[in-house]
């Protein structure tokens, strides 16, 4: 009997092994003859502080056209789009304001990488009344518009004023009535210097919400506003969070459900005014990001399904901030000191192949609960499909995916974003098309072609778990 019990556990976990070690069936049917409004090519931005705007000890600036390096990083991420501001746009307030070296450097920097548009914020906080902030912000503003007005997206005044830990450092703001005020007397005086600019704006925190829908209701029909901006790092503070449940939670699909609640509450209340909305700081966790977890390949896929599922959501772009130097930055130094980029910068480019063109909408067969999204996106004659699959850990599944497409295709292939053995947690051996990004030289990597049906309207790509695939099919 004992043998026989222990044959029959045996058969049991041989049983379930295998279930586990079969790859699930999923199948995603794209509509390609219907989309929406096209993604922005600046969709895919970085943040970062007006503090790095100024130069080191050494003299030297970081945003420079000298900057061979950054720029070089910059081209081979796909970044087209750039915001300055952040705290240190106004606080601490003897922070120095960048000048027009700075500006130079700034906005010559951009053109060189390749940057479309930037966003340049100004000081709005007051707390010396001697200070005479909206006089200085008119000055930059108009040296700005003389000099680079076609590489400037629009102008920002402060950084999170919803929160009241930043509020509560201005003389004159105790609310959203006296900040809407203060908002409106800043951006008079940069319209008298420079009578076309533009704001972006509130640049709200996430603390309170309603700041970002009550600013885009007040000021939706002022002419003023070319976008109104938000904050937000899913999954909130990152101290006291273990690298497990960081790559967990990041990986989940109840960071997905986060991006829904925060749709309804902001960004789908913005949209209803007419106005776009847009990311000016995102990231995993606002304080720094969460140590190997931030900073590994879960960032990577993360950052790639947070991109599309905003823009399916209609964002006009998302600015991932990058703080000198926390573990959840994009672009960050080696242990030499050479720039580089965390595994999340991958994440970032993948989103740059597959993520032009307009929404393509689509439905997804997962009968074997596999952890997995999917985006389409068509591009003219091209279709763009991003499978992302996000299991990982002894539960993690291969999946087969058959791609269904509703035209006739002339050819399809792929291009994987990997990690070495399907590690979520690898900080090294990330590579996408087989290849690595650096700041050395161009990505180097490479398509793979796939076969279609007999009907030219399926293909077929095994999508390891915790990874993704990004499949373009040629239609007729």
């Amino acid at each position: 009997m004992r043998r026989f019990l222990k044959a029959l556990i045996c058969a049991g976990v041989l049983w379930a092994a295998a279930a586990r070690s079969q790859s699930p069936v999923v199948t995603v049917t794209v509509d390609s003859r219907t989309h929406g409004a096209p993604i922005r090519d600046d969709f895919i931005g970085l943040s970062f502080g007006m503090k790095a705007l100024l130069a080191n000890r050494n003299g030297a600036h970081f945003f420079s056209p000298t900057n061979t390096p950054l720029i070089t990083l910059f081209q081979n991420l796909g970044i087209r789009h750039l915001r300055a501001g952040g705290t240190t746009v106004e606080s601490p307030p003897q922070t120095p304001i960048p000048g027009e070296t700075e500006i130079d450097n700034l906005f010559n920097f951009a053109r060189a990488a390749g940057v479309n548009k930037i966003i340049y914020s100004l000081r709005l906080l007051e707390s010396d009344p001697a200070r005479t902030y909206a006089v200085t912000n008119a000055a930059i503003a108009k040296y700005i518009w003389s000099h680079y007005q076609s590489d400037l997206e629009c102008f920002a005044l402060g950084n999170e004023p919803d929160l009241g830990r930043v509020y509560r450092q201005d003389l004159t703001i105790t609310n959203f009535t006296t900040y809407l005020a203060k908002w409106r007397a800043f951006a008079a005086a940069i319209t008298n210097a420079v009578p076309q600019a533009k704001f972006g704006g509130p640049d709200g925190g996430s603390g309170n919400v309603n700041w970002t829908t009550r600013f885009a209701s007040a000021e939706k029909d002022s002419g003023l506003i070319a976008v109104v901006t938000e904050h937000y790092y899913v999954g909130g503070a990152g101290r006291g969070v273990s690298a497990e449940k960081g790559i967990d939670t990041m990986l989940s699909p109840e960071w997905d459900e986060a991006n829904q609640a925060l749709y309804n509450k902001v960004a789908a209340r913005v949209l209803s005014n007419g106005l776009a909305f847009r990311f000016t700081e995102a990231n995993d966790h606002y304080s720094g990001g969460v140590h190997e977890a931030s900073d590994t390949f879960a960032g990577a896929l993360w950052a790639l399904d947070f991109l599309h599922w905003w823009a399916a959501h209609d964002a006009g772009g998302v600015d991932f901030h990058n703080t000198q130097w926390v573990v959840n930055d994009v672009i960050t130094p080696d242990a030499e000191g050479r720039i580089t980029t965390n595994p999340k910068g991958y994440g970032l480019k993948a989103f740059d192949l597959g993520g032009h063109g307009s929404i393509a909408p689509l439905s997804i067969s997962n009968p074997g609960g596999v952890n997995l999204t999917a985006y389409a996106l068509r591009d003219g004659t091209n279709l763009f499909v991003t499978v992302i699959n996000k299991g990982h850990g002894e539960a993690a599944r291969e999946a087969n995916v058959t791609i269904v497409s509703d035209g006739m295709a002339r050819h399809a292939e792929v291009i994987f974003l990997t990690s070495t053995n399907g590690n979520a947690a690898a900080k090294t051996g990330v590579t996408l098309g087989g290849a690595f990004i650096s700041a050395d030289g161009p990505w180097l990597g490479k398509w793979t072609p796939l076969m279609m049906s007999d009907d030219s309207r399926r293909c077929a790509v095994k999508v390891p778990a915790a990874s993704a695939a990004i499949v373009k099919i040629a239609l007729e």
